[in-house]
């Protein structure tokens, strides 16, 4: 690539903003935001909330239960034209409050990375990403295929194109179950180690890969998905059947 990079504002600059950071330096000259981060990685430049708002692009890598009040602080500061993308773990949500709170000219994409810093540290070349138009318009679908076309060619990245109602369906169970399951078996810790068998491994990798996830992220995956209380309910039901059959013998 030749020429100036474009800027690329982030906001957020934890686990998953580093990892953004590290993949897009490429293509990007990234200026991070983030009250919390002392250093930069070498990725981006660290600076205040109006510059990285006013960059032509903007990735909110902020928890969800902090998305309004980021969208209230970065609005001010938006470029008319500017292109806002997020990557909460639930889309209908997001979604929602990008529409309200963003002015009517200001682009959004949703986007949701189907991995994070533990399961794309060796690389995120396979790795899946759903993305979403948010607004119902011609120009807005275009702006999600673009999107979506940059995650296949530079990223590598397997690309599904969905509403953000269909992805919250569908995570309620893949992600929902997964992280429901795995806080279980955190919480028996410590397990065996030494007679293992091949399944019980695989589910402890399971457990592994989300291990570290912050708090955050349990509760927009088990609260913020609207679908996610009925698959909730459904797991405990059959679960409860499943002791009553055994209790019965």
């Amino acid at each position: 690539m030749t020429g100036e990079k474009e800027k690329l504002g982030l906001i957020g600059f934890g686990a998953f903003g580093r990892l953004t950071a590290r993949h897009l330096s490429p293509w990007f000259d990234i200026y991070a935001h983030d009250p919390a981060a002392t250093d930069s990685d070498g990725h981006a430049t660290l600076t205040d909330l109006a510059a990285a708002a006013a960059c032509p692009t903007i990735i909110l890598a902020v928890p969800v239960e902090a998305l309004e009040a980021t969208l209230t602080a970065i609005r001010p500061h938006l470029r008319p034209d500017a292109l806002v993308i997020d990557v909460g773990s639930v889309k209908v949500k997001p979604a929602r409050l990008m529409e309200d709170l963003l002015p009517p000219g200001v682009r959004i994409v949703g986007t949701h990375p189907l991995f994070g810093p533990q399961s794309g540290k060796h690389g995120i070349a396979g790795l899946r990403i759903a993305i979403c138009a948010v607004r119902d318009a011609p120009d807005a679908r275009r702006d999600a295929r673009r999107v979506a076309a940059f995650c296949r060619r530079a990223l590598a990245l397997k690309v599904f194109q969905v509403s953000p109602e269909d992805h919250d369906r569908e995570a309620a169970t893949v992600q929902g179950l997964t992280h429901l399951i795995a806080r279980l078996l955190l919480a028996m810790e410590p397990l065996p180690t030494r007679m293992t068998t091949a399944s019980f491994d695989r589910l402890m990798q399971a457990v592994d890969m989300v291990r570290h996830d912050s708090p955050a992220v349990f509760r927009a995956i088990e609260r913020d998905n609207p679908f996610a209380a009925e698959v909730r309910d459904r797991f405990f039901a059959l679960a409860d059947a499943a002791r009553g059959d055994l209790d019965a013998e």
